[in-house]
């Protein structure tokens, strides 16, 4: 099938029109958000959505509420015109609209005083706080255990963002299908909850991690790690598929012991290690001996650039 242009929308009620006229012919809408600078993991998440549904949405939208001041939204990579290319290419007929909004924290003209944070004593807390761009933004959602542990301990404000946006582009695309990658698992688990909580009608997919050849996982910050920051965090992916063998062979089960080996790989590469561990699959709750379905977390940072990956291990 030859390659189609997406219909680029920008505007939340131009959207919302769109799924509501395709809904009333009787189609199904799968959607894929995503931050852009799309590769080959984004493209499997279209794949797996078009499985489900019969038309097909993706979001490109850099989200500055799960950034907080000191993290990378300055510097996260954008290539809108190279995303349309790829998303062109996409086997099957490519996909159906594309939404790219400019802002989803702007409402207009806003009386009154403009949020100082949401945090204790006016602290602010993300980057749509600090820069102003909320115009008095303070609905947030939060999924108040998953959001612990794990990536919710050194980035505090990142689930409450990431949370609060998917909702939004829900209530703005209605989709009947959401597709995540399991690269960002505690994410995909949260926005699960989420759902299921807040009686969203949206059947939320996970898609499988995808790497690169050379085993390091797919991600868009990728491309900020020079050749050997790149060799280096290879050691990520060989350890945790040591201590997923070494699991599921029942040659090592207990998990300081399993945690303790891919720390020690990564560090010795070079690596920091943001945490390492090792959770029960569903409630993400770290576990002492694996008896049951797990899964082994890892981020860590080579050079400048925070890298996750993790293996489920099923015992």
């Amino acid at each position: 099938m030859a390659s189609k242009d997406p219909l680029i929308i920008r505007g939340k009620d131009e959207m919302r029109e769109w799924s509501r006229s395709a809904r009333a012919e009787g189609k199904t809408i799968g959607f894929v958000p995503t931050m852009g600078f799309l590769h080959d993991g984004h493209l499997s998440l279209i794949h797996e959505s078009k499985k489900h549904a019969d038309l097909i949405v993706v979001s490109i939208y850099i989200n500055p509420g799960q950034f907080s001041p000191n993290e990378d939204l300055s510097t996260y990579p954008s290539d809108f015109d190279g995303d349309i290319q790829k998303l062109k290419s996409v086997s099957g007929g490519g996909v159906d609209v594309v939404f790219h909004p400019q802002n989803l924290y702007d409402y207009g003209q806003y009386c009154g005083r403009r949020s100082s944070g949401g945090g204790k004593e006016g602290k602010v807390v993300s980057c749509v706080e600090i820069n102003g761009g909320g115009m008095g933004h303070e609905t947030w959602v939060r999924v108040e255990r998953l959001e612990k542990g794990l990536c919710g301990n050194s980035r505090p404000v990142f689930f409450r963002g990431v949370a609060t946006i998917v909702a939004k582009l829900f209530n703005i695309v209605e989709p009947h299908v959401a597709v995540f990658g399991k690269k960002d698992y505690q994410q995909w688990k949260i926005i699960k909850r989420m759902v299921r909580d807040l009686d969203f009608g949206i059947n939320v997919v996970g898609a499988d991690l995808i790497r690169d050849e050379d085993g390091l996982a797919k991600s868009s910050r990728n491309v900020h790690l020079s050749p050997q920051e790149r060799e280096r965090a290879l050691s990520i992916s060989k350890s945790l598929w040591n201590a997923k063998f070494a699991a599921e062979k029942g040659n090592q089960l207990n998990c300081k012991e399993l945690r303790d080996s891919v720390i020690q790989a990564i560090q010795e590469a070079g690596g920091k290690v943001d945490y390492a561990e090792i959770v029960e699959q569903e409630s993400l709750e770290p576990l002492k001996e694996i008896s049951s379905p797990a899964v082994l977390c890892v981020a860590a940072i080579f050079g400048n650039v925070r890298l996750l990956d993790n293996m489920e291990i099923n015992v």
